[in-house]
């Protein structure tokens, strides 16, 4: 895996790794769940995967989930699974089929880790109870993943709401003369804002609305943590541009340079900077 971040899960007094490298897909180390049972892990986990029905629980999850799973050695492997003689383990499994849903890593964290759907399959073959356990203190890191989530995405929404107030003052003493009418007005303020989404998101508010109908809010109400700190940014950053007397052609350009650096750089952050990455 990649840079990764890692959390923990304390179940029934035995501490449980937790891997993501995109924020998305977790994988949860099976090395710590099996010492729930034994304290030699890795021949657990080579036991439990010499079963037929895990064979092919493992098979049906890397199809769903694996464009490049190799179909026909996974069959052999499920011809010959649940036999005295087969024998499996985590680097022969991915090796040979080209699987993701289990993987091995070295160094401090090091071990074998499953993606959580698989992870709780293995939990509930180790301990139904022990398992419980694992799912209890799981779902107090989401909850508390996503608190910290919903704040940041709200103290963002604030800091843009703040930015776009300067915004919209260096528009209404830059760029909109005493004599233009208020509906001239409101189609310039509505022209530096449109301008700013078509650098964020590569489109204005109106052809967002068109492509998502059904969608609550707004184009800036669906957008995510780091697109609105950065939009927030811009929205300063083109405030002082106007007040340079910068034409809006030129400021798309630094705008869209300052939009992908920033971004770029959040990016970099989410794998290498937080609290217990690698």
């Amino acid at each position: 895996m990649a840079k990764t971040v890692k959390e923990v899960i304390h179940a029934s007094g035995i501490d449980i790794g937790i891997y993501t490298s995109d924020f998305i897909n977790e994988y949860i180390s099976i090395t710590d769940i099996a010492r729930y049972k034994s304290d030699d892990p890795a021949a657990v986990i080579q036991n439990w995967m010499r079963n037929r029905d895990v064979i092919e629980f493992l098979g049906l999850w890397e199809s769903l989930h694996n464009p490049d799973f190799k179909h026909l050695e996974f069959e052999g492997f499920k011809m010959k699974a649940g036999a005295n003689a087969f024998t499996m383990s985590p680097k022969k499994w991915t090796e040979a089929t080209g699987a993701i849903g289990i993987v091995s890593k070295a160094g401090r964290y090091g071990g074998t880790y499953a993606h959580s759907d698989i992870a709780f399959e293995f939990a509930s073959w180790i301990s139904p109870e022990f398992k419980l356990y694992i799912i209890k203190d799981y779902k107090r890191l989401k909850s508390e993943e996503n608190s910290r989530l919903s704040r940041s995405w709200n103290l963002n929404r604030e800091l843009s709401k703040l930015n776009y107030r300067i915004h919209t003052d260096a528009i209404r003493d830059n760029l909109i003369p005493p004599e233009l009418t208020p509906a001239q007005i409101s189609h310039t303020y509505a022209g530096e804002a449109d301008m700013l989404n078509v650098v964020m998101f590569g489109k204005t508010a109106k052809q967002w609305r068109e492509e998502n109908p059904d969608e609550k809010g707004n184009i800036r109400d669906c957008a995510t943590i780091y697109q609105l700190l950065v939009l927030s940014n811009m929205e300063s950053y083109n405030a002082t541009l106007i007040r340079q007397g910068i034409n809006q052609q030129e400021r798309m350009l630094l705008l869209h340079d300052v939009a992908v650096q920033q971004m770029k750089t959040l990016s970099m952050l989410n794998m290498e900077q937080l609290p217990g990455v690698e």
